[in-house]
């Protein structure tokens, strides 16, 4: 299947973000609907980016409409804001309309050849979340009030009506949407890459999005007056607020109103700990590469010993791995590239990563040498029997797993590498199995002397002096290497870049 790779620089700004922070399998940039134009024509693009991901569907509406300059900025902000804003608005609150009512009629192509390759959620389980791009803004909200960060602020007291009417109009302001549909964000160049390069995986991006919509909807249903200096202060907010174990937002019940003014955000950004937590994430990016290594493949076509080569089945699989947040990132990706330290070239390694919550999957990771004298093709055959008999040893070793996840690879450091992935679910154990899983186990020594992968991951880790340090360059002439965060993405693409 081939992924559209949007028609404006725009567009392919925002699917290089949507990749980076979802993956290519779950995120689908130019969609249309088989609702032709006119006779014989291709059919109407649905919305710019589409985000499918469990229950939870994004929909990303971009608009790259340049900024008027009459001379008057109470003209020219409400002419834009109507084309980049209201009308993008109403972008995203048509595509769900149609979504809902229409699931089958969505194609990956303006010919509407290829349907979309994901099962949509059940009516009665969706999430929808809009997401509004608006660019060509920074620069002149950045003269307009003399400085600042360049993004858009939030102020309840504006409404669509008010900001399209030059006579009512606070430029550079957005607020209240309609509070019977669903919460439209709206984000501008700054804001966007902010919150997809801090918010990097679909668990942690829907995360805020849902605290974020349920604190300023609660807000709004007390008829509380909102200001915000912009989207970045309202995720540092987010992330100075630690409760429960999560973060979130403050309890706003004693208040009239809240307002929050800049200097949080860089505050955040410019902190020791900010800094000990990009150096500690950068490990966990080996999980994203070895995701999209399967992805390529499923997209593809290109997958082994695969009887059933519909995308939307296979998904579901490598979703397990994708729903991980970023900090457990960290503690997976040093248990699978620490099997490499712990084994020699001829040796078999296992090791089981034990849920972290309730409800995660239990990890069994298998490096299994290729012996000599026999084909690449028999290797990955009796590897995936291997893998199988892994998920039977790990529920016989691991009477609670419910969700089991098998993952395999040679044992090698090399790039090019091959992987297997198995999902076993485990509520179908019987005394047959146990008894079979019980002699596989004992016939082949497998996870007898086993190795359990525990570690306590601190999302902001110890900021002692010396704990920070920067990624060193991969030798001489290193932007084309391998980055040494193990990304497994050129140097110049991560921490060169």
């Amino acid at each position: 299947m081939t992924r559209h790779s949007g028609s404006t620089p725009t567009e392919r700004f925002l699917k290089t973000l949507c990749d980076h922070s979802f993956l290519s399998l779950w995120s689908y940039p130019n969609i249309f609907r088989d609702q032709k134009a006119g006779k014989g024509g291709d059919g109407k693009e649905l919305c710019d980016v589409l985000v499918v991901f469990g229950d939870d569907i994004l929909i990303f509406s971009d608009k790259n409409c340049e900024f008027p300059s009459t001379g008057d900025i109470a003209l020219d902000w409400s002419r834009w804001y109507r084309r980049a804003i209201r009308s993008s608005a109403d972008q995203a609150w048509g595509a769900e309309r149609w979504i809902r009512e229409h699931p089958g009629r969505i194609f990956v192509d303006r010919a509407c050849t290829q349907p979309f390759p994901l099962d949509l959620p059940q009516p009665d389980k969706v999430r929808f979340h809009h997401i509004v791009v608006a660019h060509n803004i920074s620069d002149r909200c950045r003269e307009y009030f003399s400085g600042g960060s360049g993004t858009l602020m939030f102020d309840s007291d504006v409404t669509p009506a008010s900001q399209s009417d030059k006579a009512t109009c606070e430029p550079f302001k957005v607020g209240w949407f309609d509070a019977s549909r669903t919460f439209i964000h709206v984000l501008d160049d700054v804001s966007l890459r902010i919150v997809l390069n801090t918010r990097d995986t679909i668990t942690d991006f829907l995360h805020y999005v849902r605290a974020k919509e349920s604190f300023v909807r609660q807000l709004q249903e007390g008829g509380k007056r909102f200001y915000c200096a912009g989207e970045e202060e309202l995720l540092a907010q987010y992330f100075l607020t630690f409760e429960n174990n999560e973060h979130g937002f403050k309890d706003t019940s004693g208040y009239s109103g809240i307002s929050i003014v800049e200097g949080d955000w860089k505050y955040f950004e410019d902190s020791p700990e900010r800094a000990a937590q990009l150096e500690a994430d950068r490990i966990s990016y080996a999980w994203d590469a070895l995701i999209e290594k399967f992805n390529e493949n499923i997209l593809g076509g290109t997958s082994y010993y695969v009887s059933d080569r519909r995308i939307g089945n296979r998904e579901k699989v490598i979703r397990f791995l994708a729903r991980e947040p970023r900090v457990r990132r960290r503690l997976l990706a040093d248990a699978f590239l620490g099997l490499f330290d712990s084994a020699k070239p001829t040796q078999r390694a296992n090791r089981i990563i034990f849920p972290s919550t309730t409800g995660d999957p239990y990890y069994c990771l298998l490096l299994l040498p290729k012996l000599p004298g026999i084909s690449y093709e028999e290797y990955r055959e009796g590897r995936r029997r291997f893998l199988e008999i892994c998920c039977y040893v790990t529920k016989l070793v691991c009477p609670d797993a419910l969700d089991i996840l098998a993952l395999a690879t040679e044992n090698s450091r090399e790039m090019n590498r091959s992987e297997d992935a198995l999902y076993f679910d485990a509520r179908s154990w019987d005394q047959e199995m146990q008894e079979q899983a019980r002699t596989w186990q004992r016939e082949l020594g497998l996870l007898v002397n086993l190795t359990r992968f525990e570690e306590t991951v601190s999302e902001f880790p110890d900021v002692s002096p010396g704990r920070v340090s920067p990624v060193p360059p991969p030798g001489p002439n290193p932007r084309n290497k391998l980055c040494p965060c193990g990304s497994g993405r050129k140097y110049k693409r991560c921490h060169g870049g």
